[in-house]
């Protein structure tokens, strides 16, 4: 990279790691963590889900990337999104802008406000946040590539997963497949696309909760990357896992439980009837990365572009993708195989409000191989 991307990536590779830590504190500290839970409403609340909590650790996590980043990249002032708003409300009713200010104690007199005075629990975050934690991947810090961080933009979802986040099912992620509910849902995701094209570009996602400690108490996470640019196409992930084999001729295909019926029964067809479920977008787009199904596929715009753009980043490095569904039936229906319509990152849906601006509105298709794209689309025609 002009060195200033390969700093970039070593960069987000560290602030995903401090989000990673704040994640699994706000757990381990259960008074604190159920002090935090606020409820979105409005604008801001996601259709999808009945209940969509915002915590304190998302916007927290949101809030210190910006900062972190802005410290090493101002010329990224202004280019750093994230889902959350970071209007934070106390017990006492009162409306806090949370920030990360320059100096420890400032942010400790922050927080503490945002916990109606609770001074301990504000120095345990403030610790977390202002640690100096350097990863260092040689990989990463050799690649060159020819644009610079002020050509791109970024998108962070702080957590991916935010209900499995709350509801924490404690279970580890098995040596073959995949967990489909539970704290290794969660993810830190952090996307990098290109102001110009809206072409991600860069990807880091972090997995806090990926496995126990020796002690059985704590949690150990595990981070990924992925660059695509021109002709350099690197992935951290290399080796893939065990997948869920399928019969000759059929798709291993990975769904939401909400998925609608019409759109299962119809998939089932081309999965030999086993299609499989797990819990946050991110989550499953991380599936396809890791060879672990063929194809996740959603038929609503119930995502957004902070949950795939990072995830797009590395598929697109191992040569798949996160496609527009709808596009791609469009495409199909007027004879056009093979056609592939890539979500981009930039334009904003402008007649919508709130979170739909950002809305991955036509569904997606998330794949390795390109080929499983006319399967799928085939099996949906005329469905959707």
């Amino acid at each position: 990279m002009a060195s200033g991307m390969a700093e970039l990536l070593r960069l987000l590779l560290s602030v995903a790691e401090k989000a990673a830590n704040v994640a699994r504190v706000c757990r381990q500290e259960a008074a604190l963590f159920e002090l935090l839970v606020q409820e979105k409403t409005g604008a801001d609340k996601n259709k999808k889900f009945v209940q969509d909590f915002k915590t304190l650790a998302d916007v927290l996590i949101q809030e210190m990337i910006r900062h972190d980043v802005c410290a090493q990249f101002p010329e990224l002032s202004g280019f750093i999104h994230g889902e959350e708003s970071n209007k934070f409300e106390n017990g006492l009713g009162e409306s806090v802008t949370v920030t990360v200010c320059a100096q420890e104690e400032d942010t400790t007199a922050l927080l503490s406000k945002v916990l109606d005075g609770d001074q301990n629990a504000a120095s345990l975050l403030t610790k977390v946040i202002h640690q100096d934690l350097q990863i260092s991947d040689e990989t990463a810090e050799s690649l060159q590539l020819s644009i610079s961080p002020a050509d791109v933009g970024i998108w962070i979802d702080p957590i991916d997963g935010t209900s499995q986040y709350i509801e924490g099912k404690e279970e580890e992620e098995p040596e073959e497949g995949f967990c489909p509910f539970g704290l290794p849902c969660a993810l830190v995701l952090i996307g990098v696309y290109l102001r110009s094209t809206g072409q991600p570009v860069m990807g880091v996602i972090n997995q806090p909760f990926n496995h126990k400690d020796s002690t059985g108490k704590g949690w150990k996470g595990q981070h990924v990357w992925g660059v695509s640019y021109g002709d350099v196409n690197v992935c951290s992930f290399t080796q893939r896992r065990p997948s869920c084999q399928q019969k000759k001729g059929y798709l291993s295909v990975l769904l939401s439980s909400s998925e609608r019926p019409a759109v299962k029964d119809a998939l089932a067809a081309i999965s030999d009837g086993s299609l499989m479920y797990a819990s946050g977008a991110g989550y499953k787009i991380l599936c396809v990365v890791q060879g672990l199904v063929d194809v996740y596929v959603l038929s609503e715009g119930s995502t957004f572009k902070w949950d795939s753009c990072a995830p797009h980043a590395l598929l697109r490095a191992l040569g798949g993708g996160v496609a527009d569904l709808s596009e791609c039936l469009r495409a199909h229906l007027n004879g056009h195989k093979g056609h592939t319509s890539e979500l981009i990152y930039h334009q904003p849906h402008t007649e919508s409000q709130g979170v739909d601006r950002w809305a991955n509105r036509g569904g997606i298709i998330a794949y390795l191989d390109s080929s499983v794209i006319d399967k799928v689309v085939a099996a949906l025609a005329g469905i959707i």
